[in-house]
């Protein structure tokens, strides 16, 4: 049965539909830009919810204010530094100004959602490289705008981002090619983002490898420290200290596959002679330190995310889920193992 009018928005009838707050808005007004059997989806599912458009509603596909707002948890990192670039770059050549949040922390994480509902004047809201959680989905919902994504994220928003698992298994598969087989993992986790998706998706990626080259897993080989490159190092001194250390270190990011050859390096180890390192990301030192790695077009996806977010409140059709393509990118922190 049809649940009350009063409490039916747009947001629910976009869901249903499963089409963008944009795009039901003008299919509901009967406007250009929408393909006609997506209006007669929306439609129907209104009449089916009993949902009466308002005068409010009307007005979102515009694009009123000319303001978008913005979600980042760090600031200071070279991803997220780059993803906005990127973001901002697009949005800016279209006249639309960016409000940026930062949310640190938990707690300023807390703070800002339960503050959120009365930051109704943007058209949008961005959400960088951050997992959502179902409470904070509702406190978005209240804000009556588009919301996307990028960078990676847990929420049913229309997103641009890497296949971290894809990702993953590249970097695992170049060991194992190479002739690797005691393969460490250096897990990373936010300790600012909890039940952050990213690290858990690289690492199924090093389970899954090693599970289809027919290798037993030794946990001992298996390290989780928060994300960082000191944090690296310390992860790397723990695997040294093993009876029987690997051959060869996969590192969820650049920064802490950074971190592990600091300590190798410091240990008298040489790099890849004795002990191969790959991480995922290509940061800009990668290069420089001739790191092994799994290259993400990270602005890029800043840019694709900014295009997405211009068709969707121009009311235009849009992919709902974007994946870039990542790419291994060979170079001098890996070879075969001596033993191979």
């Amino acid at each position: 049965m049809a649940q009350s009018s009063q409490k039916i928005n747009m947001a629910d009838v976009a869901r249903a539909a499963g089409v963008s707050m944009a795009t039901a808005s003008r299919a509901l007004n009967n406007e250009s830009g929408v393909a006609e059997a997506t209006r007669r989806r929306v439609l129907a599912v209104a009449e089916e919810l009993s949902y009466v458009v308002s005068p409010e509603a009307s007005r979102l596909a515009g694009g009123d204010t000319g303001r978008v707002a913005v979600v980042v948890p760090h600031i200071s990192r070279w991803f997220f530094a780059a993803l906005l670039e990127g973001l901002e770059s697009v949005l800016r050549a279209a006249d639309l100004d960016v409000l940026l949040y930062h949310v640190g922390g938990i707690e300023d994480r807390h703070d800002f959602f339960h503050r959120l509902p009365a930051r109704r004047k943007v058209d949008a809201v961005v959400v960088l490289a951050f997992p959502v959680g179902e409470e904070e989905q509702r406190r978005l919902e209240l804000m009556g705008v588009t919301v996307i994504a990028a960078g990676g994220q847990h929420a049913p928003y229309p997103n641009v981002s890497i296949d971290d698992e894809t990702a993953g298994r590249q970097a695992m598969d170049h060991l194992l090619f190479l002739g690797h087989r005691r393969i460490a993992m250096i897990a990373a986790v936010d300790p600012d983002q909890p039940g952050e998706l990213q690290p858990s998706a690289r690492s199924h990626a090093y389970y899954a490898a090693l599970r289809d080259a027919g290798i037993p897993l030794d946990e001992r080989l298996v390290v989780t420290v928060d994300w960082g490159g000191d944090q690296g190092a310390d992860a790397m001194a723990k695997l040294l200290s093993q009876p029987e250390p690997p051959t060869a270190v996969y590192a969820h990011s650049d920064e802490v596959a950074l971190g592990a050859i600091r300590t190798l390096r410091r240990a008298g180890l040489r790099i890849p002679d004795d002990m191969s390192v790959i991480g995922i990301d290509d940061h800009p030192v990668a290069e420089l330190t001739d790191l092994t790695t799994v290259r993400q077009p990270v602005r890029e996806q800043g840019e694709l995310a900014g295009h997405m977010l211009l068709k969707i409140l121009r009311g235009e059709d849009t992919d709902h889920d974007v994946v870039v393509p990542t790419q291994l990118v060979i170079r001098g922190s890996t070879a075969p193992p001596r033993s191979a």
